[in-house]
């Protein structure tokens, strides 16, 4: 999660800084551009949907922020070139992985905030559970999971009846 964050955050980290800061109020590696209120809205929104969980995963966010500021300002080209390789080879897994062992396109597909936003906290959260976090909260995502891949999979048996022209 946090590597998929970072990569997106490496490239936002590229614009400069969006209005000046006094030295005073400057906070070394978060100056005031794209990657750094992207970093912070994930941080803050996270904490707002999850608490405990948000609370958690936020400072992980703003550090991951703070290196990606810091990582292209000190090694701009190289940084790039990573996060662009990585952004590569990942992208091609994830639609790669999805086709191959689901039989369906990534959420990215169907709802994109699902796919940049709301995926990471999902994936933080199933870390979380690994631990005994909220074993309630668990078993009603696990329920409602079960339900969409039991939709999907009536959904993709309609669909092979269809195509070899049998009835429903």
């Amino acid at each position: 999660m946090a590597l998929s964050l970072e990569r997106h955050l490496i490239f936002a980290t590229n614009t400069r800084s969006l209005w000046p800061v006094p030295d005073w109020l400057e906070i070394p590696n978060l100056p005031p551009n794209l990657g750094t209120i992207a970093g912070f809205i994930y941080a803050t929104l996270y904490v707002l949907m999850e608490p405990v969980a948000g609370g958690i995963i936020a400072p992980v966010l703003i550090g991951v922020t703070a290196l990606s500021n810091y990582l292209t300002t000190n090694y701009a080209q190289q940084a790039n070139m990573w996060a662009i390789g990585i952004q590569v080879v990942s992208w091609a897994a994830q639609f790669l992985g999805h086709g191959k062992y689901e039989g369906r396109m990534p959420a990215l597909v169907d709802n994109i905030v699902q796919a940049f936003f709301l995926a990471p906290l999902f994936v933080w959260l199933e870390v979380l559970f690994h631990f005994g976090y909220r074993e309630e909260l668990k078993e009603r995502l696990d329920k409602e999971v079960e339900k969409e891949i039991a939709k999907f999979r009536q959904g993709k048996e309609a669909n092979g009846a269809a195509k070899n022209g049998q009835a429903e």
